[in-house]
């Protein structure tokens, strides 16, 4: 041997070394691996869709909606492909396919198995034996979690009335009202703060049964009419995904008063929102509604027959109502719902319009400091009628503004937030032409109330918003 060929034929050598050391690691960890996955080491649950008596069983709906959800099914290399009556689409396994999970650092699977003629399906839970005591129990806690979510969110929510019942008793309709908490127009840090009470409420059963209280909870809602209390009643309902149970005391006081509205409530199901509107104007009319009832239906021993309950009231105002209703445990949460401001105004711009800002901004604040002032309603229906011009619409908002503040020339919470002086300036004109215009006098006050209905609305403008959520919440 040369010294020329040494050094290659050691290098030779080392690779070859290597290259062994390699094909090593990898039979050892080949064998661990088939040494894991030994049958020997393994415990399988099987989760049948019935049970020998044909019964439902309950655990493989649950079962199938949470395989159906893991995201280690879209990497498979094939699956079923389903869509809903909802539009949503999920896949689900095919016969004697496996789909992995992880759950508290243990790795698991599921087994989808079914005969020919899918008269027997089930699932086959895989979890390594050494795994099974320490996470078996607090998984299934997990799926039925999930899964229950995932029904609530599918599910079809429901309106259930008294109204055109033969017998009184609840008849229900599909709910297919859109509103929703993001479009409400209301201030945002307070929208927020309700959120955040509603999710807390969904996931506190066991403080709440720790307690000893009943999980439901409870909210007032008021503020002048026009405002957005029932759209926000909806929101809530749609954000639940509560059935909505509305209880019309109109009705129940000609239908028997006090016993008829504790048999209405037993009817009710759980997950339930329970609204009931204008409460203050039969608490004000004590010959058709007697505070005890009410007081009974708010928080008495039939309220508790159910859980996972949300009750909500509106009032215009809560100024003459008895204190025993408005305290914590029959109301938890007050939500007050003022008069269009110009924060509020820019919001509804945003949604009606598509506005983030326009030249006629400054005014339109001006008048609103000037102490006029329109309902929510009032103004979405005349952003609604122009908004085919958003310069227009604002116009015809001014307008609206400056002349409600001539008519009411009103002291509301004993300040006189529009004095009655003289007329905010007129609208310049810009390129367009506009029908409605600023006068002085009766005619143009006739016009807008002809066209829009902007002078009907109720109660008084108050200048701060409360939640005591958990403590008293101020938004000035």
């Amino acid at each position: 041997m040369t010294p020329a060929t040494l050094p290659l034929s050691s290098a030779a050598a080392a690779s070859t070394a290597l290259i062994g050391l390699a094909v090593l690691v990898f039979l050892i960890g080949r064998w661990r691996s088939l040494k894991k996955d030994s049958p020997h080491h393994h415990q399988h649950y099987k989760v049948p869709e019935r049970d020998e008596n044909l019964q439902e069983n309950p655990l493989y709906r649950r079962v199938s909606a949470y395989v159906a959800s893991l995201a280690s099914i879209e990497d498979s290399d094939f699956a079923n492909l389903f869509s809903n009556k909802f539009n949503e689409y999920s896949l689900r396994p095919d016969p004697d396919q496996t789909v992995r999970d992880s759950f508290l650092g243990a790795d698991l699977s599921w087994t989808f198995h079914a005969s020919n003629n899918a008269s027997s399906r089930s699932f086959v839970l895989t979890v390594r034996k050494r795994d099974r005591r320490r996470i078996l129990r607090p998984y299934l806690h997990h799926i039925q979690a999930v899964s229950d979510e995932i029904e609530l969110k599918r599910r079809e929510i429901r309106l259930y009335t008294t109204s055109g019942s033969p017998d009184g008793r609840w008849r229900s309709v599909p709910f297919t009202h859109p509103s929703t908490i993001e479009t409400v127009a209301m201030d945002q840090d307070l929208k927020n703060r309700v959120r955040t009470d509603l999710e807390s409420f969904l996931k506190n059963r066991q403080y709440y049964h720790h307690l000893g209280r009943v999980w439901k909870r409870s909210y007032l809602l008021y503020g002048p009419s026009g405002t957005g209390k029932s759209s926000f009643v909806a929101a809530m309902a749609r954000f639940l995904n509560y059935d909505l149970y509305d209880f019309d005391l109109s009705r129940i006081i000609s239908g028997g008063g006090g016993s008829d509205l504790k048999s209405l409530l037993i009817g009710t199901t759980p997950r339930s929102l329970i609204v009931v509107e204008d409460l203050d104007r039969y608490l004000n009319r004590p010959e058709d509604m007697d505070l005890s009832t009410v007081l009974n239906f708010m928080d008495g021993i039939v309220s508790c027959c159910g859980e996972e309950r949300v009750m909500v009231f509106t009032m215009n105002s809560r100024d003459n109502v008895d204190p025993a209703i408005l305290r914590p445990g029959r109301l938890d949460s007050h939500v007050y719902f003022p008069l269009c401001d110009f924060t509020a105004f820019k919001s509804l711009a945003s949604s009606y319009l598509g506005l983030k800002d326009h030249k006629l901004y400054p005014q339109v604040e001006e008048v609103f400091s000037a102490g006029g002032s329109l309902s929510p309603a009032e103004v979405g229906e005349i952003l609604i009628a122009n908004r085919g011009s958003p310069s227009r619409a604002i116009k015809t908002v001014i307008c609206a503004l400056q002349h409600s503040g001539r008519a009411s020339a009103a002291k509301i919470g004993g300040r006189r937030l529009f004095d009655g002086g003289p007329a905010a300036a007129e609208v310049v004109e810009e390129e367009e032409t506009v029908g409605l215009m600023c006068a002085e006098g009766p005619p143009a006050l006739r016009e807008i109330k002809k066209l829009y209905g902007l002078l009907k609305r109720g109660g008084s403008r108050k200048e701060s918003v409360s939640l005591p959520v958990s403590g008293p919440l101020t938004v000035s």
